[in-house]
């Protein structure tokens, strides 16, 4: 269904997105990847260049998206992903929700082509319901540190359906779980980047709180698997896509120590130093998988063993 079709991802040179520009390429696809860079990376796509069917472009998607030719998918994966950047962008993060999902629909509209909404497990938030199934409406506060991010991907999902009632255009809604691999920026606050970090400089491991607050990891390959196959479905409904697989925080450490002694890292034997709790910060996180694995026959296959070690021995030889 991919090959000699036409996508233009939005926010393609972010971590996530620049691995389905490259999943896209290697299915056949030709490749429209436009970001301006403010937290995603031209590194992450500067190698794609060479290949045929590549186009990069610099530019703001709330400034408008304008691609010539035929588009058969948009995929808007344009917005701050983690909690430091939304804090530091919090106008930005809404901006980008809110005119630039319009203006990746509109272009969507005007093409005819398909509209892939990247959302978030955030739209939860503190989740009194576990596992999170994509029927749950959330327990957000919707005026919190995290509400920038958590509103304006709620706000995104719902201009994002009302496109598909009430304009006919034809939509897809992912909702992503914790997704880690190579590429993503050490700074980026987030626990993986942020235990990764720890470990290749000999430092211990900030935990938040007890660290006894889970959370559920997908490996970046499972993610994009996961994410190709609602794209090639004709499932319109938000749906969930991460592992089940839950872990506490404490739990995730070992996990990193484990697999940073097999690769003799200078923090293999890095101790726990605990900070206060984030206000707000999900204490469980694990999604319901039941529709992807019924509907797309999909489920996660990479162990977090084997994601960590490719994770680990990427940044070692990148950072």
């Amino acid at each position: 269904m991919l090959k000699d079709k036409r996508a233009v991802v939005l926010g393609g040179a972010g971590f996530l997105g620049s691995h389905l520009c490259e999943a896209l390429l290697e299915r056949g696809a030709s490749v429209v990847c436009v970001d301006n860079y403010l937290t995603g990376k031209r590194r992450n796509v500067e190698p794609l260049l060479e290949r045929t069917g590549f186009t990069l472009i610099e530019g703001d998607v709330t400034d408008g998206v304008e691609v010539g030719g035929p588009v058969d998918f948009v995929l808007d994966f344009a917005s701050p992903a983690s909690p430091i950047d939304y804090a530091k962008l919090p106008i930005e993060t809404l901006r980008v929700g809110s005119h630039g999902t319009e203006n990746g629909l509109k272009l969507a509209e005007q093409k005819k082509a398909v509209f892939f909404l990247a959302s978030t497990s955030e739209v939860y938030g503190d989740p009194t319901e576990h596992p999170q199934r994509e029927e749950y409406f959330g327990n957000v506060n919707p005026i919190g540190p995290r509400s920038c991010y958590d509103e304006a991907k709620r706000f995104a999902e719902a201009l994002t359906m009302a496109f598909h009632r009430a304009r006919g255009v034809d939509v897809r809604i992912v909702r992503i779980f914790n997704t880690y691999g190579p590429r993503m920026r050490l700074d980026d606050g987030r626990v993986v980047p942020a235990f990764v970090a720890q470990v290749l400089r000999g430092e211990d491991f900030t935990v938040f709180g007890d660290g006894k607050q889970t959370r559920s990891f997908c490996y970046v390959r499972d993610e994009v698997e996961g994410i190709l196959a609602l794209l090639q479905s004709d499932y319109r409904l938000p749906m969930n896509v991460g592992n089940p697989t839950e872990l506490t925080i404490l739990d995730f450490a070992e996990a990193i120590r484990k697999a940073a002694r097999k690769l003799k890292l200078p923090g293999a034997e890095a101790k726990v130093v605990h900070r206060p709790f984030p206000e707000n910060d999900p204490k469980q996180r694990r999604p319901d998988i039941s529709k992807a694995r019924r509907i797309l026959g999909w489920e996660p296959k990479v162990s977090l063993e084997d994601g960590l070690a490719e994770t680990l021995a990427w940044f070692r030889s990148h950072a």
